[in-house]
């Protein structure tokens, strides 16, 4: 099973400002010597020590991850503004795959919003795009995205077989693979899934408030998180931002080591980014995380900070 952030952040797309830009080039022409100009090996000596908010970027589209599953199924997490680049790196594949299975965890405009950009997959009469929801009327409420004023082109436009499935069964088989899913904290709804399969297990669970109620020690908790090897989650806040805005739906960076602690999850990858923090603002806080990680005595956790083009492998 491998995993591959396509987009991370949430709310809005969140693009490098020229501003931005122009002060990484500066940081980074601030820290040249002579010695890391001498040869092309000194030039990537001085390149890989770069910290890594200079040298890259944390990306600006919103939420899309894909899970390529060992028979070689693709699974994809939202239709944010990411997966247009997804859709557009596997047509360039030497044989594109043609079926596609995407999961919504709800429908707010930063997990929609590039769903019209599908491109060139759900334009290709050859493709079939398997769509599911817990939540009734998936197709119509695509289709109210997909019509003028909002958008030029309507849903019937897309020449893929396009087969809507309500999720009514607590879990779903794809594959190789045995989707499960929750329902989770959030304004109108926002649902977990869960990827499991022979080389192990995955869990997506963004724009989620965490609550007393997922710490619980029941066995529908347990056995829907205890013990998965990769857990990506809500981290959208500082401690003080999630008590602040308290009931808006998503989750400190503590509190998603708190419950990957609690949890027995060795993996965590915090996710769906704050639009109005750059680069230095998000490493800083997943170094946050792996400080507070230590102060709880909690270090068998591996804390990632989601970034585009970040690959994962079970």
């Amino acid at each position: 099973m491998k995993i591959r952030f396509w987009g991370v952040r949430g709310s809005i797309p969140t693009p490098l400002t020229p501003e931005e830009i122009r002060r990484k080039i500066s940081a980074v022409v601030e820290r040249i010597t002579t010695q890391d100009l001498v040869s092309p090996e000194a030039k990537e000596r001085f390149l890989a020590h770069l910290p890594p908010y200079l040298f890259g970027t944390t990306g600006g589209n919103t939420t899309s991850v894909e899970v390529r599953l060992k028979d070689g199924g693709i699974i994809i997490f939202d239709a944010g503004t990411g997966i247009f680049r997804m859709a557009n790196s596997v047509a360039r594949e030497q044989s594109p795959p043609k079926v596609f299975h995407l999961f919504f965890t709800h429908f707010h405009w930063d997990h929609i919003q590039g769903f019209p950009f599908f491109t060139p997959q759900a334009f290709d009469k050859s493709c079939t795009i398997h769509i599911y929801s817990p939540i009734e009327h998936v197709e119509h409420i695509l289709r109210e995205q997909m019509k003028p004023p909002y958008f030029p082109i309507t849903l019937d436009t897309m020449q893929a077989k396009l087969v809507f499935h309500h999720l009514t069964e607590p879990e779903v088989k794809i594959g190789t693979a045995i989707v499960g899913w929750r329902q989770m904290q959030h304004p109108g709804k926002s649902f977990s899934y869960k990827v499991k399969d022979s080389e192990g297990s995955f869990i997506f669970a963004t724009d989620t408030e965490l609550r007393d109620d997922d710490f619980a020690r029941t066995e529908e908790n347990r056995k829907f998180f205890s013990g998965v090897n990769i857990l990506t989650i809500d981290s959208q806040y500082t401690l003080d931002e999630a008590i602040e805005k308290y009931d808006w739906g998503h989750s400190s960076y503590s509190l998603a080591v708190d419950f990957a602690t609690e949890w027995n999850i060795n993996n965590l990858v915090l996710f769906h980014h704050e639009p109005l923090y750059n680069d230095s603002k998000m490493f800083s806080i997943e170094k946050s995380a792996g400080w507070y990680k230590s102060h709880i005595g909690k270090n068998n956790v591996n804390i990632m900070l989601a970034q585009e083009g970040l690959e994962l492998t079970l």
